[in-house]
This record gives structure tokens, C-alpha cells and sequence, in this order.
């Protein structure tokens, strides 16, 4: 008979030593090892009993569980969907910037000067360039003095851009007249500079005066420049100036520049007058463009894309925003409502 109160029988019986091998040398305890085998198949148990679990609720409410799992695809749908366009813009600023790196040609000018087409210079002899004949006009614009109102705009886009030493100047127009052949506005423009020794400053502004050839109407003017601008330099106009006749004041420096939302405080407008034998008809159609572009401020719709489209008689393929990736968004809105979507120049 066991006398002890803590024999190992005894209901108060303890074990002297935790669980685990004594190393009888050193006197310290070897914790047991843990066995690899629960815990390796425990993720395949867990999911196990998820399954278990779905089908069981699939067939007790197999509507329920059929129009979540519905939901969570087409949720991880938008989710992919927009982050592949968000990461295709993002390519195409990068490849643009791997294309020119930092060695963008004009990086150093920050405002710009925009200089809008009216017609296409024909001659071959740019000693006329005030004489009609020498410009395709169109019926509206055959009136004595027309010409010289071209070349009036040449000179005032050069002298802001000789005043200010951070402007690009471009000229801006594609090749609107299919009777006048593949020759761009643009391009007339510019030769038209250079048969006048750009008025005496030649130095100082041939060497930052180029071409925007693809606008077809006063908004693309404005637009396409931008976009073009920031091909060249690498950013944004800081400042802008427009150069057209002065009573299309209020479509640019009003309708247009709210449309791609510039601020008012950094844009500017030059204008010059009509010739004075078309001051009164070209009242009255301005203020018939006016209203167009008051009910479609981007000049997508109605009229206004007809006469666009009127304008690209050689079929062009309009190459922006591919060179202004931040502003894809503004390029492919139409609509009567502002853009609201943030911009580059946003104050």
C-alpha cells in the first residue's frame, strides 16, 4: 500500500518537469519539436471548409450567393479596367519621355505665342503677299485689303514674340482647301515671315517659330497649339497669347480658353482689324460662330463637326494627344457642360 499523498496514482499527483527531453549534462530542457504535419495542411483544411461552406449556402440560397459572386466579378472587372487605362497613359507619357529624355528642343521657353490661319499662301512668288491673288480666299474673304490683314497677323505674332524671350510662336492651320493643294496654313504663314526678313528680327525669332498643321476651326487653333507646345518644351504654356482679328476677341479669349479652362489671369489677345470693305459681313458671321460655339463649346457636334470635317479635304490623321498625354481626357470630350476633370495649368 502507497502511503504518499502524491504518489503517481494520487489525483494531486504533477509532473516534476515540463513536458520535453532533460540533456542530463547541461541540465536544461529540449522543448519537443511541433509536429510539421498539422500545420503544412492547415491552409488546404481552411480552404477546404470554405468550400464546404459556400456549398452549402449555394444550395440553400443559390440565387443569393450566384448574384454576389456576380458583383465581385464585375467589381474586380472596373478595378482592371481602369487600372489598364490608368497605366496606359501612363506608358505613353513614359515613352514619350524615353523618346526625347530631357533634350526636348525648346525646354527652355515656358509661354507661347499662337498665331491662327485664315487661308493658304499660293503663289509662287512671295514678293505679293499683299495681294489677294496670291491667297486662296474663299468667296466671304474676297475683298480688298484681305491679304494685307494675313500679314498683319504675321507681324503682330513676331513683336510679342520678340518681347518676350520665353515665347515659342507658332503658327497654327492645316491644309484646310483642297483647291489650294497639300499646303498648310501654317506653312504659309511662316513663309510669309521668312520672305519679310521676319520684320527685322529675325535673330531674335526665326530660331523659335514652327508649325501646328492639323487645326481646322479657331478651337483647334487654341487646343492643338497646346498640345504641340508641349512637345516641344516638355510642359505646359505658362502664359498664352493669342494673335487673330480683334473682333473674334470674345470667342477666344471667352468661349475657348473657358472650354479647355486656362486661366484668364496668364491669356492674352492681340487682335488686328478686318479689311474695312468686310467689317460688317464679318460682324454678322462672328456672331453666328459665337452662338454655336456657345451651345457646343468643343465643336464636336452639329455645324461646327461639319465644318471640321469640311476642312480636312486631304483626310488627315489628327496625331493628338498622342504628344500631350495629360490632356487625352480634354481631347476626347464632347459636350455642352464644362470639362471638369483636373488640368495641367489648373490654378
Amino acid at each position: 500500500m502507497n502511503h504518499y499523498p502524491f504518489g503517481p496514482n494520487s489525483p494531486k499527483s504533477f509532473n516534476a518537469y515540463p513536458r520535453g527531453d532533460i540533456d542530463i549534462e547541461s541540465a536544461t530542457l529540449r522543448r519537443g519539436r511541433r509536429s510539421r504535419k498539422l500545420v503544412s495542411f492547415y491552409p488546404v483544411r481552411m480552404i477546404k471548409s470554405w468550400g464546404d461552406r459556400l456549398r452549402y449556402y449555394y444550395k440553400r440560397h443559390p440565387l443569393f450567393v450566384f448574384s454576389i459572386s456576380l458583383a465581385i466579378g464585375v467589381t474586380i472587372l472596373l478595378v482592371f479596367s481602369l487600372y489598364e487605362h490608368s497605366y496606359g497613359v501612363l506608358s505613353n507619357y513614359m515613352r514619350l519621355d524615353d523618346g526625347f529624355g530631357d533634350n526636348y528642343p525648346f525646354a527652355k521657353l515656358k509661354n507661347l505665342v499662337m498665331v491662327a490661319g485664315h487661308s493658304v499662301y499660293t503663289s509662287s512668288d512671295c514678293g505679293n503677299v499683299d495681294k489677294e491673288d496670291s491667297w486662296f480666299l474663299e468667296s466671304y474673304q474676297k475683298n480688298p485689303g484681305q491679304a494685307a490683314t494675313f500679314v498683319a497677323h504675321i507681324k503682330e505674332g513676331i513683336d510679342s514674340t520678340a518681347r518676350d524671350d520665353e515665347a515659342l510662336l507658332l503658327f497654327s492651320g492645316g491644309e484646310t482647301r483642297k483647291d489650294a493643294g497639300p499646303r498648310s496654313e501654317a506653312q504659309s504663314y511662316w513663309a510669309v515671315a521668312e520672305s519679310k526678313g521676319w520684320f527685322g528680327k529675325e535673330e531674335n525669332v526665326k530660331w523659335r517659330a514652327l508649325t501646328e498643321e492639323h487645326a481646322r476651326d479657331s478651337f483647334e487653333n487654341l487646343l492643338f497649339s497646346v498640345c504641340r507646345f508641349r512637345e516641344l518644351t516638355g510642359t505646359y504654356p505658362h502664359k498664352i497669347t493669342v494673335v487673330s482679328y480683334d473682333f473674334k476677341e470674345e470667342r477666344f479669349a471667352h468661349l475657348h480658353r473657358t472650354a479647355i479652362g486656362f486661366p484668364e489671369s496668364r491669356f492674352f489677345y492681340k487682335g488686328t482689324p478686318a479689311a474695312a470693305t468686310s467689317i460688317e459681313a464679318a460682324l454678322k458671321g462672328e456672331a453666328l460662330v459665337r452662338t454655336q460655339f456657345q451651345e457646343d463649346p468643343f465643336g464636336c457636334l452639329g455645324s461646327l463637326k461639319r465644318k471640321k470635317l469640311g476642312r480636312d479635304p486631304f483626310h488627315h490623321t489628327i496625331p493628338y494627344p498622342k504628344g500631350c498625354p495629360e490632356i487625352e481626357g480634354l481631347f476626347r470630350y464632347c459636350g455642352a457642360a464644362p470639362y471638369r476633370a483636373s488640368l495641367p495649368w489648373s490654378d
